[in-house]
This record gives structure tokens, C-alpha cells and sequence, in this order.
């Protein structure tokens, strides 16, 4: 089951806007190592949302929202400028490609060839690799409402087959939507996975924990990893267990529970299997951060999502406003197809043949709510 995702090319439209469209503004955010000047480009709603985006790694810098008292704030982790981001392990906001999530023991097979990846997570190949699609400058434009982000991926880069022509559009809507937009095409069959490593934390970047949001995920079941967090290849049922997200539960319940998947995740680093009715826009997950009432909603068309609990930020990073970002100061849900997919023929396909078209569409959309 494909989910929507390779179609014909010509066969899908444009996506409608909203009617009033969201101004774009450019301004300098630094210079890449060779000295190439990277771009902010912010995008502001009828409403006075706004989501800040550069084209060094397609990032995702900030996105400033209402709580319940209006009151704006930035619930987006992320660096005041370029050079936070050359020294960035952490995949900040960043768009990810050719392969988001894990390849278990950097390769693949596919048409009887074993295609060698870099490794660089264990034995394993993450995100792309050390030099994936958050490390280089895509061209941008702005278009109506939002911003366009091109990028050709050749041959062989970082391993992968094919020479993919990638597009992805950033788009503000005056319902609080920052909409992503993931177009790709390839002239040798390869295999692809792009996803936003987006923080979020809604009661404001580098203000505290996120253990107390409430998280509900649309899933029956999850990916259960291995040592080097690789998918077994089984679908467990969430059924009594920690992963349990089909209703609201914060994030800190049951994090600390003695559970193997949690032990070896360090926390909340799975896949969940959307519960999905067809092909189309789809909620996978809600958030809601009690004190300022502010909601995050995920709706995609893509089979999974990475519920992400920020195990591994330990205070070394400092944001925009200069605060460190420790331990489980921001939270990540990463729309995706199945990491290892590639190594694993029962998951959905994530090959991409030369006259189709990846196509993926997630949606964050934020709201308020009235206190509990």
C-alpha cells in the first residue's frame, strides 16, 4: 500500500490557499563554511503567526504562535542564525532527505544491487547521512503565500542512486497552518523518506520541559527497535503498554516506566502506524500544553509518524534566545514512511521509480483551548 505518495507526474494539482495570503519577508542569516550567504524567510499570517524559515537545510527557525491570552510566543527550537546550525547534531528544524529516520547497517538492496551508505548513528545510516538535505542550501523562491525550496540530490550522493529533483513548499495559511509540501522525482529507480525535524515545546522554546503536554497518536500500533534503534520488522499492538497515546496522556506518565522499548529508546523514539482510512489529509496527533492552552495538531498523508521526546538534548545547544535546550526541552512528531524500509519488504515501499512522483503532504496546525 502506497498511500498516495508515487503518481504520474502531471496527475495531482495545485493545493489551494488560503484567501488572503502570508506576506513573505527576506533578510540575511549568515554565510554557509564556503562563505555562500544564507537567507530567513518569514512568513505572516492575517493573524500575526509567523513561521521563519532558511534555506540552509530547508530549516524550520522559528514559529510564533497564540496562547490563550493572545499572547505571542516562539514554540519552534532553533539557533539565532547560520552558524548555530553548521554545529548542529541535533537536526534543529531541519528538513530531512534522501532518507529520514534509520537504514540498519548503512545499506540496501534494490534491483539485486547493495547499495553502501555513510555511517553515521552506530552501524547505521541516519537522517541521510552526515552530509544529508539539512546540510546543504537550497535554492528558494517565494511564491504566494510561502516559500519554495528546490534541490537536486545526484547520483550517488551520500550513496543513493538516481539524480532526485526534489521541491518542498512551506506554506502559511490564516487558520495557523504551516503546511509542507514534498515533491520529488529521480531518473534511477532509489529510495526516499523526507520528513521536518521540527522541536516543539508550546509553552515556549527554552523555557522548560515538555513532559507535562498531553499527547494523543492515532495509532494501534508501533515499530519496536532493536539496540541500535532499527525496526524488528513486527507491528506491536499499543495496547497496554507506555505507547499508548490512542487518548491524551502527558509525556512525562509513563516515560520512566520499565519498559524494554523505552529502556533502549532512552524515551519516547518510535514510529507509530497511523491508523489511516485512505490516501488523502489525515490527523495523526494532537498536543496540547496545558498552561497556555496553546494545541498542536499533525495532519498527513503519509503510513507513520516518529514521536520524538528529546532524549538526547543535554544542554549543550543554546537557542535564540540563549537558553540551553536540555534533556527533554522539546518534542518532535516526524510524519514518515517506516525507518529501515528499504531492509524491510512487509513495510509500505519507499522506492521511487523515474516517471513517478513522490508526493507528501503534513500540516502543523495551531489553536488554543480553554483551561481544563
Amino acid at each position: 500500500m502506497l498511500f498516495g505518495r508515487w503518481v504520474a507526474l502531471g496527475v495531482l494539482g495545485a493545493m489551494g490557499l488560503a484567501a488572503h495570503a502570508a506576506s513573505v519577508k527576506k533578510q540575511p542569516f549568515g554565510k554557509t563554511q564556503a562563505g555562500k550567504p544564507v537567507e530567513l524567510y518569514t512568513l505572516t499570517n492575517s493573524k500575526g503567526v509567523e513561521a521563519a524559515i532558511t534555506n540552509y537545510g530547508g530549516t524550520l527557525v522559528s514559529m510564533k504562535v497564540p496562547d490563550r491570552a493572545g499572547k505571542m510566543g516562539d514554540v519552534v527550537l532553533g539557533f539565532a542564525s547560520t552558524e548555530g546550525y553548521l554545529k548542529n547534531t541535533a537536526y534543529l528544524g531541519a528538513l530531512i532527505g534522501r532518507y529520514g529516520n534509520r537504514i540498519g547497517k548503512a545499506k540496501f538492496t534494490l534491483n539485486g544491487v547493495e547499495y553502501k551508505l555513510p555511517v553515521n548513528n552506530g552501524e547505521n545510516t541516519l537522517h541521510g547521512g552526515p552530509n544529508g538535505f539539512d546540510k546543504v542550501l537550497w535554492t528558494a523562491k517565494e511564491v504566494p503565500g510561502g516559500l519554495e525550496l528546490t534541490y537536486l540530490s545526484k547520483d550517488g550522493e551520500e550513496g543513493f542512486p538516481g539524480n532526485l529533483s526534489v521541491k518542498v513548499v512551506y506554506t502559511l495559511t490564516d487558520d495557523n497552518e504551516l503546511k509542507i509540501d514534498y515533491s520529488a522525482t529521480t531518473d534511477k529507480d532509489t529510495v526516499v523518506n523526507l520528513t521536518n525535524h521540527a522541536y516543539f515545546n508550546l509553552a515556549g522554546e527554552g523555557t522548560g520541559d515538555i513532559l507535562g503536554h498531553l499527547v494523543q497518536i492515532h495509532a494501534d500500533r508501533f515499530t519496536p527497535v532493536d539496540a541500535g534503534l532499527i525496526p524488528t520488522g513486527e507491528l506491536k499492538p499499543v495496547a497496554g503498554t507506555p505507547f499508548d497515546f490512542l487518548k491524551p496522556h502527558a509525556i512525562g506518565a509513563r516515560i520512566n516506566d520499565k519498559d524494554e522499548q523505552l529502556k533502549l529508546g532512552g524515551g519516547y523514539d518510535h514510529n507509530f502506524v497511523l491508523n489511516r482510512k485512505g490516501a488523502g489529509l489525515e490527523l495523526a496527533a494532537r498536543v496540547v500544553e496545558p498552561k497556555s492552552g496553546r494545541v498542536l495538531e499533525v495532519l498527513t498523508t503519509e503510513p507513520g509518524i516518529q514521536f520524538y521526546s528529546g532524549n538526547f538534548l543535554d544542554g549543550t545547544l543554546k537557542g535564540k534566545a540563549g537558553k540551553a535546550y536540555q534533556k527533554r526541552y522539546g518534542f518532535c512528531l516526524e510524519t514518515q514512511h517506516f525507518p529501515d524500509s528499504p531492509n524491510k519488504p512487509a513495510f509500505a515501499s519507499t522506492t521511487l521509480k523515474p516517471g513517478q512522483r513522490y508526493h507528501t503532504t503534513t500540516i502543523y496546525k495551531f489553536s488554543t483551548e480553554a483551561a481544563r
